[in-house]
Parts: C-alpha cells; structure tokens; sequence
C-alpha cells in the first residue's frame, strides 16, 4: 500500500520518472517508464536490479550495443488484423530496420558458452531472460528489403508490372520534359519569356512560367498564377495529353503498390501477436537503457535486496537535491541590494552546501523507529524525503546512490505525512488533515511498513499536540511499524529511553560558527538552538532574555546539556573515525611485514638450495682428486716416498676445505665454490695409513670393474654395429635403399644421396635440387662410381654449367603453358617438359590451360600428374578465371 495517492509528488519521485523517459530512446522506453510500479517481491525487484547492472556492464565493454532505429509501429501492426489493410511504404520500412534492430538485440543477448553437460552459460543472463522467446522473423526482414531499398522507397522489380509502369513512366516523362524545353527555347528566341526562366510543377504538372500580357503568345491551359499577379503558369497544349498520361500511369504505379503491400499484409497478419510481443521486449531494452543511463548520472549503484524490512544505508544522497545543487552552483552569481532581507536572504543561501551532504541511515529490527531532532533549515526534512524516496525508487527496480556496503530491504506498506495538508474543499485544517492521516497509519500499519512523518504533533497547541503524537507513536511502536519521524517535542525526545525499538538522531549544527552542518547523528537527540538562531537572526536581546525567563532556567539548561551532548559526540566521533583510519594503516604495515617475510623465507630456501648444490660439486671434486691420487699411485707404482708425497697433497687440499674445529672453509676452487659436506671431509683428513691403503685399494676395485664394464659395453655396441651393416649389404645386395645411400635414376648418370624415406617414397638430393619420387625407381651407386662420377663433375664444371642452365631456365619460364589445339600425345610430353622445368626452377605453382571440350585432354593430363611425386595436388581454376578449362597444380 501507498499513502496518500500523491505520494510520488510528496517525495519528488514524478520528477525522477520524468527524468527517466528523458533517457528513452522512443515511445516504447517511455509507456514502459508510466507502467513502472511499486513492488514488494524482492526477488523481482533483485532481477530489475540485475538487468540494470549487467546493461551497465555492457556499456563499459568494448562492443558496442545495437541502439538503432527504436520505431514504434505497433499502431500500424495491429491495423493489419482487419481484412484488407495493409501498412505504408514508409511503416514498413520502419517495421523492417526496427526488426533488424530486434534480431541484432536476441543475437548479442544469446551469445554465451556451452559447460561438458551440454547447457549454455550466457553471458547476460538476466537480459536473456527477456530475449528467451521473442520472435524475429528474418525471413519476413528480407523480403521487405527486397521489396524496399535503404532510401525506403519501393524497388521497381517489387512486381513486373511495377516494372513495366515505371518505365513508361520515364519514357513519357522524358517526352514531356523534351517538349518543354523545345518550346520554352523557342519562346526565349521569341522574347515571349525571360532567358533564364525555367519549366516548374504546379498540381503535378509541368508548366511555364509567362509574364500575363504576353501568355496569350503560348497556346495552353492556365493552370495557376503567382501571388504578386505578375508571372502566370501555363500548360503547353502539346503537352497536355502527355500530361494526362502521367497522371494515368502515375495511378497505376499507386494501384500496382497497393495492391504489393496488400499482398505482403496477407503474410504478416498471421504474426501480429507475436510482431506485438516483439516490440514489447524492443520497449524493455529502452526501459532497462535509460535506468543505466540514469543511475550513471545519479552515481547510484545496484544493491542486493533483503526479502524483508531493512535500511542500513551508508553515505545516502537525496539524488534531485544533489541535481539542484549542482545547477545553482554553475549559476553567475549576482550582487543585491544591502538591506536587512536581502542580508538574511544571502545569509541562508551560505548556509546552503555546496554539495549534498551524504546521510548514514539505520533502522533495525532492534531500533525500528527513528525519531530525527534538530533546528529548523538543519536538513531533517530533507533526511525524511532521502529515505522515503530511495525506498520508492528501489522497490521501483531503480539503482539508487548509496555506499556499496549499504543494506537494502523491501516494505510492503509506504506511507508519508509531510507539508501542509490544508483542503478548503473538504474543510479541513491542517491539523485535521494530519490527524486523519494518523488513523489511516494507524489503521494499517504493521510490521512491514514504514512510515515517515514530518513536524510530528504540530498544527495544534503545543502541549496537547505533544500528547497526541506521543500516543500515535505509541501505537506505532505496539504493532512494530518501522517509521522515520521528525519532530521538535521533548517528550517525543524522552519516548525512546523507556521503549526498546526507539532510537533519536540528532541533525547536528555548530554552535560556533551558527550553522547546520546537514549530518545526522544516530544515538542521542539534538536541540533545536532555538535561542541561538533567534540571537544570530538579529532579535532584540531583552526578547531573547524574556522568552528564556517564560520557558524557564530548567529548559534553557537542559538544552545546553544537550547541545554539550551533541558536541561531545561529534568530537568522540571524530576520534573514532581518527582511530580507525590509523586501524587501517596498521592493518596495511602488517600485511606488508607479512610479505616480506614470506620473501625472506623464500629467499633463505633459495640459498640453502644453491649452497647444497655447491657443497654436492665440492664433495665430486674432492672424489675426483681421490681417484687422480689413486691413478699416480698405481703409475708410481706404490713408491712409499711418492705415495706419502700424493697422500699429503690430499691432505694439504681436504685441510684447505676445513676451517677451524672442522667447520668448512675455504682453499683451492673448493673455496670459491662454497660449503661441503663436513662429515665426509673431516673423515678424509682424519684417515690413517692403513686405512687409506685399504680406502685405495676398495677406489682401485670399484674403478677395475667400471672399465671392465665399459670394455663390455663397447664390445657390445661393436657387434650391434657389425650386425647393423650386415642388414645394410643385405639390404643393398636385395637392391633396398636407406637414408644416407648414394643413388641415381634408373637410366640415368646424375648421383645423388637420400635425405629421407616416407614408406615407398624417398626425398632425394641431386646437387642443389632436392626432388621426391618412388624407391623403385632408384638404384645404388658403388664407391668407384661415385669416384668416376665427381671426377666427371669436376672436369666439366658441371655445377657451374648446372646453376647456369637452372638461371637460364628461370629467366625464360613462365608458370603456365596453353596445350589447347595440340594431340594428346603432343600435349602430353609438352605437360611433361613443363612440368620438370617447373620443378627444376624450383615453382611452387604452375596453370595448364587445356580447354573443356570433351574433357579427354584434361583427364590425360591430370592421370600424368597423379603419377608425378612432386606434384602435391591439382585442381580446378576458380570459375571467374577459366573453371574447369585450367587446372592449377600445387608442386
């Protein structure tokens, strides 16, 4: 429920659906701005906000939105249910661009990605969900577009008989126009008219503009004259019947027209619904557009919307005063006269924020009712309408500006008493009219309501006025209605301290500098700084002291106790948000503290790592020194002098490995290479002489058995060699070919080597050339062959004369041959010529025009290249060069 029915205009909510059809692309968007309603179901109201959210999200992508021709024709659409109707040349091409517009819209909203269960993910789901199902006839589209150009004129091959109309048209057009000018020129050279006078229409016809005292010079009908008198319009009377004529055809053309667009009605009106529903989704589009475009101007965003009572909102913004705000501010600003009301005058305009000040609004289900003290101009009416109209735009399905972390939730009851309710018509006062607006609340009020109450308790005398609106709001508070009232009673003050569910806000002010502040303070009330504002206005002192002594030092006190209360706040307010930027900062240090310690810890694994492989690559070069010992000892053949010699000189480098109390240190490379395993280079240094024999003689051992392991190995690789060129002479004996092999062609002297086989085929190296062809077709060459072949190479330069022939054969090739005329015998050697220069210069691509005929010359031709490896395929020309008549061949 929504009371009263002016609600919308009480809270400025007219306004912002004004300012939403504005945005409207066409009369679509617009009917879908007057049917917006008021909903209570919050998962509708969360699907509206979706659909804004994700239009928005379209707008800041890269692709751009198909927005073009929004038409409304659906007047014309649903004239087509009658029988016999049809639409205009001009509807119908809107019909046509407006429906490409519709099928571009389903496209784009139906784009998405198919999951493994076979189910697509789109990508905007909730605008699919307007476009699930609309129908967009393409078909239809395209023969509009065959029957109207993109002038959105009819096409003359709409019918034949069109055709034929508009011929004779021009043809007779043309002869009347010819006419004309023959005998205007003879009228110039007759100085009947002037020289530069030229033919004109007038009533569809063409005529001849003449001077009246000489328009009896020309035979004619006069058709019409000018305004001034002096210039009269005459039909030649040669051209009268042709004239005529074009009218006749002219007729015809329409009748001819007429009859296509009846004819094309006949397909449409079967799909008149569904055209309908077409349009009615092409209007949602607008709709959700133009509350994209306004929450980007309102700097509003989308909450989630709680299935309940909720308002915890953080930084809320009136959106319409922010607007004005903005306007005056761009305003010049002028100077006025210094008298006493213009001072005041400008002294409450710089009072005014220069910009809206945002408003923290909480109400709970522990703290439902907010009761908002403060003085006048402090901004409390203005905190009233905020909530009342953010509420009404959000349960409207529009984004409203609030902080991102706000909490939104739905009512099912708005109700609002606010200004002045005076009706002389049903003789009511303004007291009256807000009593009666009490009952009504208190009537319905439950708790899913939310009700908003301005002045509470004024219009009366003071002290039973108080009463009355303490028992309303008492009954408020009975059925738990959530409700934001405000007020300058005392006692409604004192109501929440005894009622749980009852909060005070106090709009603070500073007393300092007597000004509003415009900020709402949730927790404790505020004064109305009645005696301040009435000093700072310019009131006589000894009033202000009379009033004071009327309302009693008790009052006077209390108020000052509670402006110190509101000070106090403020302050501790101030220290609570000092406090928790600081929180914030130290949260920001530790995290950091925190990173770099993971880098460090990161950084000391990385070390141990490398100084691990390090200490690996010492203990090898401290087993190679080991073994190069060993080696010398056995050359020395184990002299005791010498031996002992070697022995200190392992000594002397292990000791250089060791620091003090056996810690590794540096000598030698080992030095530079870093740490080492110190167990085993401490038992190193430690070793006794018959240990270290023993340690020798188990090194000789191990090496022993490694080298006759190696010459095991070797043998072994030796017969597999020995095996493996016996397969090859078997394989060469048996005539088989394997990569490496001298070959040539069967025939022939050239000798090449194979780079590679593929099955039966194998790719083959002749000097510079490198071809493809059969195995079959090669031979082996033996040594002395392949001897007396380069020494013949050699003798007559043959890859100089080689490279030469190549050059001069590229210089002279062309990549295609005409065979056309030739006997198939005669064309098919000169293919095969062809075709080897081709490969020979090294021709990626080559055309062979033999004609069509019969096709027996291309069928020849073309079992030749099957047979020819270098030819990786073969097909037809494209058929705007030739089609079938040439084949082009891939080499």
């Amino acid at each position: 429920m929504i009371y009263p029915h002016n609600f919308e205009q009480k809270i400025g909510f007219a306004e912002v659906r004004s300012l939403l059809a504005a945005r409207c692309l066409s009369t679509l968007g617009k009917e879908e701005v007057e049917k917006m309603t008021f909903s209570a179901d919050a998962g509708e109201i969360n699907l509206w906000l979706e659909q804004t959210r994700e239009f928005r999200r379209i707008q800041e992508g890269a692709e751009d939105f198909p927005l073009d021709n929004f038409f409304d024709v659906r007047e014309s659409v649903r004239r087509l249910r009658l029988e016999g109707t049809y639409m205009e040349v001009d509807e119908l091409f809107d019909l046509k661009r407006s429906m490409e517009t519709i099928i571009a819209i389903v496209a784009f909203l139906s784009r998405g990605e198919e999951n493994g269960l076979g189910e697509v993910r789109r990508e905007y789901p909730a605008l699919y969900g307007l476009a699930d199902g609309v129908a967009t006839f393409p078909v239809l589209v395209q023969r509009i577009s065959q029957m109207i150009d993109k002038f959105g004129k009819m096409r003359d091959t709409a019918s034949p008989d069109l055709l034929q109309i508009r011929r004779e048209l021009a043809r007779v057009e043309g002869s009347i126009s010819r006419t004309l000018y023959n005998i205007l020129r003879s009228a110039q050279s007759e100085g009947v008219v002037e020289k530069d006078v030229t033919p004109t229409l007038r009533d569809g016809r063409l005529v001849i503009p003449v001077a009246p005292g000489l328009k009896r010079r020309i035979s004619g009908i006069v058709h019409d004259e000018s305004a001034t008198g002096r210039t009269v319009y005459i039909e030649p009377a040669e051209v009268v019947e042709a004239n005529n004529k074009v009218r006749e055809l002219e007729n015809e053309e329409r009748r001819e027209i007429v009859r296509i667009l009846t004819e094309f009605a006949k397909k449409l009106r079967p799909h008149v619904r569904e055209l309908l529903d077409s349009y009615h989704f092409l209007g949602q589009i607008d709709f959700v557009r133009a509350k994209a475009e306004l929450a980007k101007a309102f700097q509003a965003f989308e909450p989630e919307v709680a299935d309940g009572p909720q308002m915890d909102w953080i930084r809320a913004i009136h959106p319409l005063l922010q607007r004005s705000l903005a306007k005056k501010a761009a305003l010049p600003r002028y100077d006025f006269a210094d008298d006493e009301d213009d001072a005041a005058d400008r002294q409450a305009r710089q009072q005014l924020p220069a910009s809206v000040v945002p408003l923290d609004i909480r109400l709970t289900a522990e703290k439902r009712i907010l009761i908002i003290s403060g003085p006048n101009a402090g901004g409390k009416s203005v905190c009233l309408k905020t909530a009342g109209l953010l509420q009404y735009m959000l349960q409207c399905g529009l984004s409203i500006p609030v902080g991102e972390r706000s909490q939104t939730g739905v009512f099912d009851n708005l109700m609002i008493d606010i200004g002045d309710e005076q009706s002389i018509e049903n003789d009511l006062s303004t007291y009256s009219s807000h009593l009666r607006n009490m009952k009504l609340m208190m009537r319905h009020a439950d708790g899913r309501t939310l009700i908003l109450i301005d002045e509470f308790g004024t219009g009366t005398e003071p002290q039973i006025g108080g009463a009355i609106a303490e028992s309303v709001l008492k009954q408020f508070w009975e059925k738990h209605a959530w409700a934001v009232i405000t007020t300058h009673y005392q006692n409604l003050k004192h109501f929440a301290d005894g009622h749980d569910g009852v909060v005070n806000g106090a709009m603070l002010y500073d007393r300092h500098e007597m000004r509003p502040l415009f900020q709402l303070a949730i927790g404790r009330p505020g004064s109305s700084f009645a005696i301040e504002i009435a000093r700072k206005t310019g009131l006589p002192e000894a009033v202000i002291r009379d009033a004071s002594e009327i309302v009693g030092s008790d009052y006077i006190q209390s108020d000052k106790y509670l402006q110190d209360i509101v000070r106090d706040k403020r302050y501790w307010e101030g220290k609570r948000q000092t406090i928790h930027g600081q929180e914030k900062e130290l949260e920001k240090t530790l995290a950091r503290y925190e990173q770099e310690i993971t880098e460090l810890r990161q950084s000391r694994r990385e070390i141990i790592a490398k100084a691990k492989r390090e200490a690996e690559e010492i203990i090898r070069e401290s087993n190679r020194r080991v073994e190069n010992t060993i080696r010398e000892i056995r050359e020395k053949q184990a002299e005791k002098e010498e031996t002992k010699r070697i022995r200190q000189e392992l000594a002397a480098y292990e000791a250089g490995l060791m620091g003090e109390d056996g810690l590794p240190g540096k000598g030698d490379k080992a030095g530079k290479r870093g740490k080492t395993d110190k167990q085993t280079l401490h038992s190193a240094g430690l070793l006794s002489d018959e240990d270290f024999q023993k340690k020798i003689d188990k090194i000789r051992s191990r090496k022993e058995r490694h080298e006759l392991h190696q010459r095991n190995k070797a043998d072994r690789q030796q017969a597999a060699a020995e095996q493996l060129r016996a397969a090859a002479e078997k394989q060469r004996s048996e005539g088989l070919v394997r990569v490496g092999d001298n070959v040539r062609i069967k025939g022939l002297t050239s000798v090449g080597r194979v780079e590679s086989l593929e099955g039966k085929q194998a790719i083959v190296i002749f000097g510079t050339v490198r071809t493809k062809m059969q195995v079959g077709r090669l031979e082996h060459v033996d040594a002395a062959a392949l001897q007396s072949e380069q020494k013949q190479f050699q003798a007559f330069n043959y890859s100089r004369e080689t490279r030469e022939t190549i050059d001069q054969h590229r210089s002279h090739f062309r990549q295609e041959i005409d065979v056309r005329g030739m006997r198939a015998d005669e064309a098919l050697a000169q293919v095969q010529y062809f075709i080897d220069d081709a490969i020979l210069v090294g021709a990626s691509q080559v055309r062979i025009l033999h004609g069509k005929g019969n096709g027996i010359l291309r069928q020849m031709i073309r079992q030749y290249l099957s047979a020819v490896p270098n030819v990786s395929s073969y097909r037809d020309e494209h058929v705007q060069f030739g089609g079938a008549g040439i084949t082009v061949v891939e080499l």
